[in-house]
């Protein structure tokens, strides 16, 4: 009898570790001042499920300041058995298609993903603080050595 080779298989735990950050959360954000914008405080709305049987988490952000929607992510995290590293394809408001996704992997409760561009390098540092809170830093550098903050906030889960 021949393999069916679409038959899905299971997730692994790497990728049932992205589940820390499911769920609908509320973020107090800082935005540093960029060749992007001016800086300031901001809020952020974000909902994040496990999906497409438990292999990938899909998170929607919508950030505000001054009254108004500033910007929106679209972010779709996985873990590469291939290349055994964590995968970050993210889309924003910007406008900007990525040309490869973020790789990266955790140290402790730190996850951490790199990815580079014709207009740099980004990386975003999410750290579970607690089961109901995780903060992100998100950071950018044109060499990928001396990095500088775009964006830090705290993010704690609506019960």
């Amino acid at each position: 009898m021949a393999q069916d080779h679409l038959a899905a298989s299971s997730p692994l735990p790497e990728h049932t570790r992205l589940a820390a950050f499911a769920g609908e959360w509320d973020g107090e954000e800082m935005v540093f001042p960029s060749r992007w914008n001016a800086g300031g405080p901001a809020t952020s709305h974000v909902v994040a499920r496990m999906d497409l049987n438990g292999f990938y988490l899909i998170q929607d952000a919508v950030q505000m300041r001054d009254g108004k929607q500033s910007f929106a992510t679209h972010g779709l995290f996985t873990f590469d058995r291939d290349d055994r590293t964590y995968k970050l394809f993210w889309y924003d408001s910007l406008g900007y298609t990525p040309p490869s996704p973020a790789s990266g992997g955790w140290v402790g409760k730190t996850l951490t993903l790199v990815r580079g561009s014709l207009r740099g390098n980004a990386r975003h540092v999410y750290e579970i603080i607690n089961e109901d809170s995780y903060s992100l830093k998100i950071q950018f550098s044109p060499d990928a050595e001396g990095w500088a903050d775009v964006l830090t906030g705290v993010y704690r889960r609506i019960h």
